[in-house]
């Protein structure tokens, strides 16, 4: 029989005032000493931050132990066991238990931690904290939010679903739409975000039915819940500056955010071997030394590493399992300003009162087609 992981002895919110963030030491490609050199960084910048950290605690102690930040400021729960890459979500749900992914998750249920982050398999972390979070009541299908580098002031625009469920109905993609804007809100600081939704074209003929009767319902909804509808965006506006929130069913945004994370790896090399290509161009390289570092700044993908869960009981964060110290830092930062926010909770507001909006969307468009089919007759 598997054991059980050790609790910890930390609140999420210690007496110190500290906000406590679960993470999975064991998830990442490079191992526990990279998410804890992470660790470390984000303890350097904030003081305000402790750590429930899961793993085989006689691994992790000496880890930790050489890192001054975390003295005093990280408490464990012993797990033996890992979930790798290999691991079948279905195979984890019913076996995981005794795992490190498992043990950071529960810490987020019994409120020992304000919120997770976990390098890991994504399909099992996502079907874990289904299981052991629960999805929020009026949530059909929780979604996957990650932040795409853009022109807009803020940087970044939030894009979602990125990959939790490759399906989405129309009521779905108002629920996302909604959800996005709530995240927009407390992550960003934006007062009233501007949703797009993704389609092969602006024009309002254009797409899937599902599309179509999306933008219906999202139009209806967007006063009352203080956001402005740009209606359909196309995949040129990821990065653009018309809206701040983009909504997408998992399949095209997982296919979408690949695309792009392949085409900056492909630039990136295109610019090195163009600055390698002579004498001359090396030296264009030295000149320009100050712009391409502020340009691999503005592009990093590690400063905004981590994937939100939305949708559940409880605040998730995935990191990039290839992430090093930087961006294992980056999705910690995330976490901690999503629970200081108190977003979990706003959350579940937002999608109790978007259930009443969905209904109402949805009743009044069966009484506009009713209409329709009586004007007809």
């Amino acid at each position: 029989m598997t054991a059980q992981p050790e609790q910890p002895t930390s609140q999420a919110d210690t007496s110190d005032g500290r906000i406590i963030i679960s993470v999975d030491a064991m998830g990442g490609d490079a191992g526990a000493t990279t998410v804890i050199a992470g660790m470390d960084e984000s303890a350097r910048k904030n003081p305000n931050i402790g750590f429930v950290l899961h793993g085989p605690r006689a691994e992790l102690e000496p880890l930790v132990s050489r890192r001054r930040s975390l003295a005093g400021r990280v408490s464990y729960c012993d797990a033996a066991d890992v979930v790798t890459m290999e691991d079948k979500p279905s195979q984890v749900v019913r076996h995981g238990k005794g795992t490190s992914m498992w043990s950071a998750i529960e810490s987020v249920r019994t409120g020992e931690a304000k919120a997770a982050v976990s390098c890991g398999n994504t399909g099992a972390l996502m079907a874990l904290s289904m299981i052991r979070l629960r999805r929020l009541p009026g949530v059909n299908r929780p979604a996957i939010a990650i932040l795409w580098p853009s022109r807009n002031p803020q940087g970044f625009n939030v894009m979602l679903d990125v990959g939790a469920d490759v399906r989405a109905d129309a009521q779905d993609l108002l629920q996302f739409a909604l959800m996005g804007t709530s995240y927009a809100r407390n992550g960003m600081n934006l007062a009233r975000p501007r949703i797009g939704l993704l389609n092969v074209g602006t024009e309002e003929h254009k797409g899937r039915q599902e599309l179509k009767d999306a933008h219906a319902l999202i139009s209806r909804v967007a006063e009352s819940s203080s956001f402005d509808f740009v209606g359909f965006v196309e995949g040129t506006d990821l990065a653009g500056d018309v809206a701040d929130v983009i909504v997408t069913d998992g399949f095209t945004g997982n296919v979408a955010i690949k695309t792009g994370e392949g085409t900056a790896g492909m630039i990136g090399d295109a610019l090195r071997e163009a600055f390698q290509y002579s004498p001359l161009s090396r030296l264009a390289s030295i000149l320009a030394i100050t712009s391409l570092r502020r340009l691999k700044k503005r592009i990093d993908p590690r400063r905004v590493n981590g994937g939100v869960f939305l949708g559940l009981n409880g605040t998730i964060v995935k990191s990039h399992g290839s992430a090093d110290a930087t961006g294992v830092s980056a999705a910690i930062k995330l976490a901690f300003r999503l629970a200081e926010s108190g977003f979990s909770e706003k959350l579940a507001a937002r999608v109790a009162s978007a259930a009443e909006l969905s209904q109402d969307a949805a009743k009044f468009g069966e009484t506009d087609a009713g209409d329709e089919k009586e004007g007809q007759a």
